[in-house]
C-alpha cells in the first residue's frame, strides 16, 4: 500500500481547461487532496496570480508543505478548513473575489489505502471515515449511537440500498452484543444482508453512506455552492467534479437555476434568469484512456458553470 500515489486526479486537463486560467487570477482549489490539480493551476498562474489551496485533512496540508512545486511558494496558501466556510477564509486571507473554484469531491486513494482511515471495506481497521480527524464523531460512533429509523435513512438516502432496514436491524442487534466498531465487524454483521452477486457495489454503496453522513458531505456541499456564487467574479468560473448521483443532482439543478432547490426563474419571455451559464449541457465525463489508467475516476462527472456579468 506504501508504493500507492497519493492520489491521481480526475479529468485534471479538462477540468483546468475549463477554468479558463488568467496568469494574474486568484483561484482556489476546495480540495487539495494530493495537488494535482493544484500544481496544474499553479503552473497557468503568472507571478501576480494567486492560489488558495482548502483541505480539512492535516496528512494533506503537511504533504503540500514538503512538495517541491507548492510548498513555499508566495503564491500559494495553504488552509486548514472544510470549503464549507470558504467566504470567511476568503475575507481573512484578503482574496474576497476570486476568478475560479474548484472543487473534486472524490476521496483521496491515500484515504481509501489507509487501513487506519477505514474508508474500504478491504482493509482490515477502525471504522473511523473522518477527513478531519479532529471531528468528534467517526463512523462507529455514528452507527453506535443511531437508532434503526436513522441508521435506515442514511443507508437508503445516501447509499441506495434497497435492504437498507434489514441492514439497519442487524447493526441494532449486534451491536446489543459487541461494538459495531471496526471494518471486519461490520461486514460480519451486514454480508449475510446484501446480494452475493452485488457484494462490492452494495459494500461500496454502504461505506459511502456512511462516509458521506460522518462528514456531512451534503450540508457542506450546498454551503460552498452559495458561497462560491457569491464569491467569484463577474466571468468566473465554477468546476465541481461529483462521483454519485446526489452530489450531480444538486450541482447540476445550481448551476441551471442559481438556487439549491433547483427552481427556475423567468422573465416575461420566457429566458432562464439563472445567474450563471453553463459551459457544457452535459458533464464532462473521463473518456476510455483515463478510465485505463485510473479505473477509480470512471464515475466522474465535471460540470462548469460561468458567473454571467451583471447587468
Amino acid at each position: 500500500m506504501s508504493d500507492q500515489p497519493y492520489h491521481i486526479p480526475a479529468l485534471l486537463e479538462p477540468t483546468i481547461d475549463a477554468l479558463n486560467i488568467n496568469p494574474s487570477g486568484v483561484y482556489v482549489d476546495c480540495t487539495l487532496g494530493g495537488g494535482g490539480h493544484s500544481r496544474a493551476i499553479l503552473a497557468r498562474l503568472g507571478p501576480q496570480g494567486r492560489l488558495l489551496c482548502f483541505d480539512q485533512d492535516t496528512d494533506a496540508l503537511e504533504r503540500a508543505q514538503a512538495d517541491p512545486v507548492l510548498g513555499g511558494d508566495p503564491r500559494v496558501t495553504l488552509v486548514h478548513g472544510n470549503f464549507r466556510y470558504l467566504k470567511n477564509f476568503l475575507r481573512f486571507y484578503d482574496a474576497e473575489k476570486v476568478d475560479g473554484i474548484l472543487a473534486d469531491l472524490g476521496v483521496s486513494f491515500h484515504h481509501f489505502d489507509d487501513p487506519d482511515r477505514g474508508f474500504s471495506f478491504r482493509w482490515e481497521g477502525p471504522l473511523d471515515m473522518r477527513m478531519n480527524r479532529q471531528a468528534s464523531t467517526d463512523a462507529a460512533s455514528l452507527l453506535a449511537a443511531a437508532d434503526i429509523d436513522r441508521l435506515t435513512e442514511i443507508f437508503r438516502l445516501y447509499g441506495e440500498l434497497r435492504q437498507a432496514r434489514r441492514i439497519a436491524q442487524a447493526i441494532i442487534e449486534a451491536r446489543a452484543k459487541t461494538p459495531v466498531d471496526t471494518v471486519p465487524r461490520l461486514l460480519e454483521v451486514v454480508r449475510p444482508h446484501i446480494s452475493p452477486r452485488q457484494e462490492k457495489k452494495e459494500l461500496a454503496q454502504l461505506f459511502q453512506a456512511l462516509r458521506i453522513v460522518v462528514n456531512d458531505e451534503i450540508s457542506a456541499l450546498r454551503s460552498l455552492l452559495v458561497q462560491a456564487r457569491q464569491s467569484l467574479r463577474p466571468e468566473g468560473r465554477l468546476a465541481i467534479i461529483t462521483y454519485h448521483s446526489l452530489e450531480d443532482r444538486l450541482v447540476k439543478n445550481f448551476m441551471r437555476t442559481g438556487n439549491l432547490e433547483g427552481r427556475e426563474n423567468k422573465d416575461f419571455y420566457g429566458r432562464n434568469l439563472s445567474p450563471f451559464a453553463l459551459l457544457t449541457s452535459k458533464p464532462i465525463v473521463p473518456d476510455e484512456a483515463e478510465i485505463e489508467a485510473n479505473p477509480r475516476s470512471r464515475s466522474a462527472k465535471l460540470r462548469v458553470a460561468v458567473l454571467k456579468p451583471e447587468k
